[in-house]
């Protein structure tokens, strides 16, 4: 019963790569793009994008890695109050403190996901993994997407920013 359980959340969390290229999904053996450019392919991670390239991390993420990235949607980044957002953006610790919290060392896919409760991030604190009724959250934010492979690791799209605990 637990195989069949976690053999439907993992389909579950592979259904629709929609809109966001995949070279793996395509059919291509190897992916040519790195995390970034993928991103920025995808149109849907423009203020994630920009935020990245404010905190000075696109060569940090272009890198060899393999990185494991929780990419929040723009429409994810609405859901910011918006002097939060512009205060971030301003502060560039602050900025790639959030930003590396979405980042996990190592290439996590949705199979590898499920099976954990919690991951540390390149930030330094943990997420929460969370396997409920065939869906997964971090620290409560719904993966939407999973396994777009890139060339230095992989992404899996979320539908809230995540921001670490503070005082921490």
């Amino acid at each position: 019963m637990k195989r069949i359980m976690m053999t439907a959340v993992v389909l579950g969390l592979m259904v629709g790569l929609g809109n966001v290229p995949s070279e793996a999904a395509s059919g291509a053996d190897e992916p040519t793009k790195d995390i970034v450019d993928t991103a920025v392919g995808a149109d849907q991670f423009k203020t994630l994008v920009t935020a990245v390239k404010a905190a000075e991390l696109v060569e940090t993420l272009k890198g060899e890695g393999p990185f494991t990235v929780f990419a929040p949607t723009d429409e994810a980044f609405k859901k910011v109050p918006k002097e939060t957002l512009e205060a971030l953006l301003k502060d560039k610790k602050a900025l790639a403190s959030v930003l590396t919290y979405h980042v996990v060392p190592g290439k996590v896919m949705a199979a590898d996901v499920v099976k954990l409760e919690s991951a540390k991030t390149v930030q330094g604190q943990t997420v929460k993994i969370v396997v409920k009724d065939g869906k997964v959250t971090i620290n409560g934010a719904n993966v939407v997407k999973t396994d777009i492979v890139c060339k230095n690791g992989v992404i899996h799209v979320i539908d809230a920013v995540l921001l670490p605990p503070a005082g921490k």
